[in-house]
C-alpha cells in the first residue's frame, strides 16, 4: 500500500508575515513563515429523484488548508458516517465565498442510495458542527455515541522491535517540511514493520494531519492499514485512537503522553499504544506482545 505524498487538492499554504526580532540588546525586522488556519467547511452534494441538485452542511473543521479532499474523507469515515470508498462518486472543490485567501468550502459527492446527513441525524450528530482541528467526538452528542460499536484490530503476527520505534520520532521529523519553516504544524506519518515511511500528513491539528493519512487510504481503497505503525507528533488522545481503530491500524506511537481514556480505547480495541518515545526509551501502555527485542 503506498500514500502518495501529495494530495490532488493544493499543498499546504503558508503566510509570511513581518515581525521584529529580538536576540539579547539586538532587534531586527524580518519575514517570518506562518503556517495558514482557515475553516474547512465539508458539504454534501445531494441528488434529488427529480434531478435537482441541494448541498446540505455537515461539518466546519478549523485546518490548514491544503489536501482538504483527503481531510474530508479521512473525517467523514473516522467519524463512522462514510462506510468505504465505494460510497463515493467523488471530492471536489465547492462555491466559497467566504472571502479568505484559500477554497474553503469541499463538495463531497456520494453514489445514488448513499445520504450521509440522514446518517449524521441518525448517529445524534448536529446537522451543523463547528470542530476544533477534526476532533473525534466534538460533533458527537454523547460520548457513548463517539464509543459506538468498531470490530478490534485482528490479533496476527505482526511485531516490531523496540529499536524500530526508537527511530520513528526522528524519521517523521526529517519529513515535515512545512513544520521546518514554520514550526506550527503537527505530524503524522504511517510506517510499515520495518520503519519505510509509507505516507506522512501535516497540520495545525494532530486530528487532522491523521484524518489525512486515513483519507488518503480510503481515497486509494487501502482500508483496512493493517500490519502498519502510526507515528503522532504530540500527545496522544482518545479521538486519534478511535481514528486509528477505525482504520484498523494495529500500533500507534507517539512522542508525548497518552490520555487514560485513550489507553482503555486502545485496550478494548486491541490496539499497541506506545509513547514517550524519545531516544532510547519509550512506555508500552496496551498489548505489548507486538514490541520484541531481536
Amino acid at each position: 500500500m503506498g500514500i502518495p505524498s501529495r494530495s490532488q487538492f493544493d499543498p499546504l499554504r503558508q503566510v509570511t508575515t513581518p515581525i521584529v526580532r529580538w536576540q539579547g540588546v539586538t532587534r531586527e525586522h524580518i519575514a517570518d513563515e506562518l503556517v495558514a488556519e482557515e475553516p474547512l467547511e465539508i458539504r454534501v452534494k445531494c441528488h434529488a429523484p427529480d434531478g435537482t441538485i441541494s448541498y446540505e452542511s455537515l461539518a466546519v473543521i478549523m485546518r490548514t488548508p491544503g489536501q482538504d479532499d483527503e481531510l474530508a474523507a479521512g473525517f467523514l469515515f473516522s467519524e463512522g458516517l462514510l462506510v468505504g470508498r465505494g460510497e463515493l462518486r467523488g471530492i471536489e472543490p465547492g462555491f466559497d465565498t467566504d472571502g479568505l485567501p484559500s477554497d474553503n468550502v469541499v463538495d463531497v459527492v456520494t453514489i445514488p442510495g448513499v445520504d450521509l446527513t440522514q446518517r449524521a441525524r441518525d448517529e445524534g450528530y448536529s446537522r451543523k458542527f463547528a470542530v476544533n482541528a477534526s476532533c473525534g467526538i466534538c460533533g458527537k452528542n454523547t460520548v457513548s455515541a463517539a464509543c459506538a460499536v468498531l470490530p478490534p484490530v485482528p490479533r496476527d503476527d505482526f511485531v516490531i522491535s523496540p529499536e524500530l520505534i526508537y527511530t520513528l520520532p526522528d524519521r517523521l521529523r526529517t519529513v515535515q517540511r512545512v513544520f521546518d519553516q514554520t514550526g506550527g504544524l503537527h505530524g503524522a506519518g504511517i510506517f510499515d514493520r520495518g520503519a519505510n515511511l509509507i505516507g506522512v500528513r501535516e497540520d495545525i491539528g494532530r486530528h487532522n494531519a491523521v484524518d489525512k493519512l486515513i483519507g488518503r487510504a480510503l481515497l486509494d481503497g487501502a482500508l483496512p492499514l493493517r500490519r502498519r505503525i502510526l507515528m503522532v507528533s504530540g500527545r496522544l488522545s482518545f479521538e486519534i485512537v478511535l481514528k486509528a481503530l477505525a482504520a484498523g491500524i494495529p500500533l500507534i506511537a507517539a512522542v508525548s503522553a497518552p490520555s487514560s481514556l485513550a489507553i482503555d480505547l486502545a485496550n478494548i480495541g486491541g490496539i499497541t499504544i506506545t509513547a514517550f518515545v524519545r531516544g532510547t526509551s519509550m512506555n508500552v501502555y496496551t498489548h505489548p506482545e507486538r514490541v520484541r527485542a531481536g
